[in-house]
């Protein structure tokens, strides 16, 4: 049996996670099954609070992409001149996360220069989320069988199990 927790498979394509889950499926012995959480589909104004809430946690999470950039590729990226922005594309049904400069700016990373200008985005992260039944179609599509399907009480978030075997 697989586990594959949290909702990391919204972070792929669709694309990538069909291969995911084929490479996954490959990796476990014949008649496996693999337990899976996904985040899924809500109003955009519920995510869009969750990606950018007033606190500030996700903004401090994705500025410290910057952070680590600096740290790792001896580069120098002002993060006070760079602002979190959580946006949601419904066409692609997906959170996208951006940072976003302030203002016109260069930045060395790597003993490289870069020029950003004000207003301009740095697309770091993606999100997908699914309906329970557009994720069993892709999980089909990889190959699994969907079993059971769990969601909390608000039906916000979900756990799947999928097996590599047709059920009787």
């Amino acid at each position: 049996m697989g586990f594959f927790p949290g909702s990391t498979i919204g972070n792929f394509t669709p694309d990538e996670a069909v291969l995911l889950l084929r490479s996954i499926k490959q990796t476990l012995a014949p008649n496996g099954s693999l337990i899976l959480g996904l985040d899924l589909k809500k109003a955009p104004e519920l995510l869009l609070r969750a990606y950018d809430d007033s606190e500030g946690v996700t903004a401090a999470f994705n500025l410290n992409l910057l952070e680590r950039i600096n740290r790792e590729l001896d580069a120098n990226f002002d993060l006070s001149a760079f602002q979190h922005r959580a946006l949601y594309n419904s066409s692609e049904g997906r959170i996208e996360m951006h940072l976003v400069s302030r203002k016109n700016q260069e930045v060395s990373v790597v003993q490289q220069r870069f020029r950003f200008y004000a207003g301009e985005a740095i697309h770091t992260e993606n999100s997908y989320k699914y309906t329970i039944e557009q994720f069993q179609a892709v999980s089909r599509f990889a190959g699994w069988t969907p079993r059971r399907v769990w969601t909390d009480s608000l039906n916000l978030f979900s756990v799947h199990e999928l097996c590599q075997f047709q059920e009787a």
